[in-house]
């Protein structure tokens, strides 16, 4: 099977203003994607234009094979959709809200009653699927909102922002509930989120969104292995503070040194812990801890959203660090 989205050259602009420039996006069945931006990149004009919501001002656009400009019902009937702020009729119960969007997407009446008990059993919600929908907590609205997404079984799903204002444990299960979809029912989900970290737990590829451009696309260890400064270690060594800091500014490939909670921490160009420990034994500073952090993506983040430079050379000095006495 080929992709089931791709754009080629897709663009959008309100006057002269340009929202979405130039993308170029593939999406394969099966797929998590990650669009990580901040708010205001251009995610959510993305996903309009996929839906044949609002038109390309240029480009190109194929969902499912079709054109959502051309064939918006069929792309739409193909698609399921969570938008970040998910609206039901407060009044209708779970249940009911999910059978007037299954006679709206025209599902025979025959199965109406089947699917929505599915939906509600796979979203966790069968329990309260009775209840009205003014009740559900903000996290069960959101699982609601998934159920009303899967109810006509689609072969693409996006989700955008779909764990704001979201507990913890909310958090997990919707997470879960999407590596889920793609694993056992071959789904292909595009995450549209600003969340680094819960992107990082599910996407299998992501792609970076800074003011309507994609400026980078790969996996994780991808973009981090971009990066000069992608790996964080941890360290604490019993021996005098300043002897320490000296050992460790004289191996090759630390970056900097920060000084943070009874750790050495270090920035390096590569996983150095075997020469740590080696140059510390032999400075007669035994290691007590020591631990690679994951840091990735705080560093794809310092790279591609606050534009701060993490890409010097290996060589350059490190940052002496105050020193705890």
């Amino acid at each position: 099977m080929g992709p089931v989205i791709a754009t080629h050259g897709l663009t959008k602009r309100y006057g002269d203003t340009t929202a979405v420039s130039d993308l170029d996006l593939v999406i394969q069945p099966g797929e998590v994607f990650g669009l990580l931006g901040p708010n205001g990149a251009g995610k959510t004009t993305t996903i309009l234009m996929l839906l044949g919501l609002t038109e390309p001002t240029a480009g190109d656009v194929e969902v499912v094979g079709l054109d959502p400009r051309r064939h918006p019902l069929a792309v739409k009937a193909a698609v399921g959709y969570l938008p970040d702020s998910v609206g039901f009729d407060d009044h209708l119960t779970g249940r009911q809200n999910l059978r007037y969007t299954a006679r709206l997407n025209r599902i025979d009446p025959g199965e109406i009653e089947g699917r929505v008990a599915d939906v509600l059993h796979v979203v966790g919600l069968t329990g309260a699927a009775d209840q009205p929908a003014g009740e559900y907590s903000r996290g069960m609205r959101q699982r609601l909102g998934m159920a009303d997404a899967l109810v006509k079984r689609p072969r693409v799903l996006i989700l955008d922002e779909p764990t704001v204002n979201i507990d913890p444990a909310g958090v997990e299960e919707i997470l879960s509930l999407v590596r889920r979809l793609a694993d056992e029912e071959g789904v292909a989900i595009l995450l549209s989120s600003h969340l680094l970290h819960q992107v990082q737990a599910i996407c299998d590829r992501i792609g970076i969104f800074v003011s309507g451009r994609m400026v980078a696309t790969g996996t994780i260890d991808e973009l981090a292995g971009r990066l000069d400064d992608r790996v964080i270690l941890e360290v604490d060594a019993a021996g005098p503070p300043d002897a320490v800091l000296r050992t460790l500014e004289a191996i090759d490939g630390v970056r900097s040194i920060t000084r943070t909670d009874d750790h050495w921490r270090i920035a390096a160009t590569a996983d150095l812990r075997t020469a740590i420990a080696d140059r510390l034994h032999d400075a007669g500073c035994s290691v007590t801890h020591l631990r690679r952090a994951s840091a990735e993506l705080d560093a794809i983040y310092r790279r591609y959203f606050t534009g701060e430079d993490v890409t010097g050379s290996g060589d350059a000095p490190a940052r002496r660090s105050e020193v705890a006495s």
